[in-house]
């Protein structure tokens, strides 16, 4: 059996605050070093020696997952006059092909020849990492821009196909940022588009003319490194607006769609904590904003003053109720937010709003990419734990819903009844009531305490919603239960749940997730030699903290591209998005802050006592989170912790933050994350 990898040492200290941190593997951050590269193939080859006992289990658990996967899915088309989109799958390919139909209702398109607009599996090369977003059809539905990126960084490439011809044009793009980053006008003539700096910060707005070899024309530079540019299109089509934001403030400038070579004008100027967005309905624009409403408010003025005498509440402001975005629509406008911890939308018509029921207690619906604005049907996702995702139409005038279409779980006889779900509550040091998501097979605990994996994040207001998962019913026919944490630092029960769990109180993420094990633990769930623990990104951060700070509550630990290294990253301002990032986690250059990031980030904090068995991993064109902050952090467990169990680290040679970019792939990743798990807690 292979030793296992041991990073080599050089002498290195960071000194900041009179302060003296140790780094001794500050070396592994350069990439171009053969040494670096080697030591990393070292631990893959390690992984792949201690998980050669897995094999057949891992196979077995990718073949069952497989086997309920829908090869052959299609998404349920939606209007854009006079077509309908859709994307699918087929059977043995990685990626999805879009596609169209042209038809005047839905009713028609069984009978109407789809015509693919971009079918990715063509694009990809055989194992090549790839990844393809943001489509954008121009107004006329002559072309197709969409970004293209090959490495896993967060730099694309603008691409430009003629769905007249076919053929992919000569426009080509680079250095676009991965998302909210591409629109046309309204003339279809133009493209707007934002680069990213040397840090990959969106910073630069351009105007490209489609066909013409002439140099693209710089609209506006973000010169505040701590604010990002987003660029969207209003939902009528009329309007063009650039957000430049941080985590707490934003300030929106707008552009007339149809006159793409005029200026554009501030909205409202950035006022720090103040945040906001605008969207167009007729000649008024809306504002959901936080200014004197920390859940979000909506008011509408008119276009034509837009000064704040002018402006007026759309609808009363409630405190119970978290607005998040807002999509109108010629007829009503729809919102989406959360109330008593769950996703809601609501439809505001004719002066009143009402909410969108259901009959289970736990539940997750968020809209669908409606692309018309001059439509009465919306299309909207229902799903819970226990139920597969339905996809259904609203009609804003009747409010008659109907089932568009039900997702199958190939492979198997699924029937609900043979599961539960259930939300419990976990008491946090503090007080404050943990919202934990529960799924399992019935029976599960009739000889007592069962396997158990815990899932967390926890971090930027993300939610981490109840949501069906047919990769989960091989596991919970073994008998394993699925507990999600909704901890503060996401914003699951509010925005003050976000506000709770970030910059000064982020230790209330991790103490929560602890309360949370220990709550599952008390109350019979399972054991400590039963639970694992799962997070990736900011969630790996999490892992990281809370193994630290109770070695022996868990058994097994899977951190995948794991935030750990957190004060050295957020004092190098030349790292991809760091200076975005200190209003989430804190500037490590004022003193107070630099103290309190270091006592819960994990690099900084591994001690010579026993941990969980422990996998990680990493992508060595990861943007996000760096391959080498993973690297450290097992390099110095390695040499300090005490017990046998496993350590692994796998890094992706070829791809960045979200892993490997095909399904099939995908799927077999996961199958190995959960061999390694199932393997210690069974």
């Amino acid at each position: 059996m292979m030793e296992s990898p041991i990073a080599k040492r050089i002498p290195y200290v960071h000194v900041l605050h009179d302060d003296i941190r140790r780094d001794d593997y500050y070396w592994l951050k350069e990439r171009n070093d053969p040494e670096v590269i080697a030591y990393l193939e070292a631990e893959n080859r390690y992984y792949e020696e201690h998980m050669q006992p897995l094999e057949e289990l891992t196979e077995q658990l990718y073949q069952e997952m497989f086997a309920r996967m829908d090869e052959d899915e299609i998404d349920v088309p939606i209007q854009a006059s006079p077509y309908y989109y859709y994307s699918r799958t087929e059977k043995g390919k990685q990626y999805s092909i879009y596609a169209r139909k042209r038809a005047n209702s839905r009713d028609l398109l069984d009978q109407t020849l789809e015509e693919v607009i971009l079918d990715v599996n063509t694009l990809a090369k055989e194992d090549e990492y790839l990844s393809v977003n943001a489509l954008r059809v121009s107004p006329d539905h002559s072309k197709l821009a969409y970004l293209d990126n090959r490495d896993g960084t967060d730099r694309y490439v603008v691409c430009v196909k003629d769905l007249l011809t076919g053929e992919q044009l000569s426009d080509r793009i680079e250095d676009v940022f991965i998302d909210g980053s591409l629109e046309w006008d309204a003339t279809g003539h133009y493209l707007f588009y934002i680069t990213v700096d040397d840090a990959q910060r969106p910073y630069r707005l351009w105007r490209h003319h489609v066909g013409n070899a002439g140099l693209d024309e710089l609209l506006y530079e973000e010169v505040d490194s701590t604010f990002a540019l987003t660029l969207q299109k209003s939902r009528s089509g009329e309007y063009l607006f650039l957000k430049s934001e941080t985590k707490t403030t934003t300030e929106v400038r707008y552009l007339r769609a149809d006159q793409p070579t005029s200026e554009f004008h501030v909205f409202d100027a950035r006022q720090k904590g103040i945040e906001y967005e605008i969207e167009h309905v007729g000649d008024t624009f809306l504002i959901l904003t936080n200014k004197e409403a920390s859940q979000f408010k909506v008011l509408q003025c008119p276009i034509e003053t837009m000064d704040q005498a002018s402006r007026v509440e759309l609808f009363p402001y409630d405190a119970s109720r978290y607005l998040q975005a807002m999509y109108p629509f010629k007829d009503a406008v729809v919102l989406f937010g959360r109330q008593d911890g769950l996703t809601q939308i609501w439809i505001y018509r004719d002066g009143s709003l009402s909410r969108l029921n259901w009959d289970e207690p736990l539940y997750t619906v968020r809209l669908a990419y409606n692309i018309s604005y001059d439509t009465t049907e919306v299309i909207f996702h229902y799903e819970s734990l226990l139920t597969p995702k339905i996809t259904y139409s609203l009609n804003l005038l009747t409010g008659e819903r109907v089932v568009l279409k039900k997702m199958s779980v190939p492979g198997s006889d699924y029937v609900s009844d043979e599961y539960t779900s259930e939300r419990i509550f976990a008491t946090a040091h503090d007080g404050a009531q943990i919202p934990l998501s529960v799924v399992y097979r019935k029976g599960a605990m009739n000889k007592g305490p069962a396997p158990l994996i815990l899932y967390g994040y926890g971090s930027y207001g993300a939610n981490s919603d109840p949501m069906f998962d047919a990769t989960r019913l091989p596991f919970m026919d073994r008998g394993i239960i699925f507990v999600t944490a909704q901890i503060r630092g996401g914003s699951e029960m509010g925005r003050f749940w976000y506000e709770d769990g970030k910059l000064m109180k982020k230790m209330n993420t991790f103490t929560d997730f602890i309360s949370a094990a220990q709550d599952l633990i008390q109350r019979g769930y399972t054991t400590s030699s039963q639970l694992a623990a799962r997070g990736g990104s900011a969630g790996g951060l999490l892992m990281g903290a809370v193994i630290n700070l109770s070695t022996d509550l868990f058994q097994v630990v899977v951190a995948d591209v794991p935030f750990v290294d957190v004060v050295t990253t957020m004092v190098d301002d030349t790292l991809p998005l760091t200076s975005l990032e200190w209003d989430e986690w804190g500037d490590p250059r004022e003193v107070e802050a630099y103290h309190y990031m270091k006592s819960y980030s994990p690099y900084d904090q591994v001690e010579a006592k026993d941990y969980p068995h422990l996998l990680v991993t990493t992508g060595l064109n990861d943007p996000r989170v760096a391959y080498f902050e993973p690297a450290k952090w097992v390099a110095r467990l390695r040499v300090t912790k005490t017990d046998d169990h496993q350590l692994l680290l796998k890094t992706n040679m070829g791809a960045g933050h979200f892993g490997s970019s095909g399904r099939y792939n995908r799927l077999k990743e996961l199958a190995g994350r959960y061999a390694f798990i199932l393997d210690k807690i069974q």
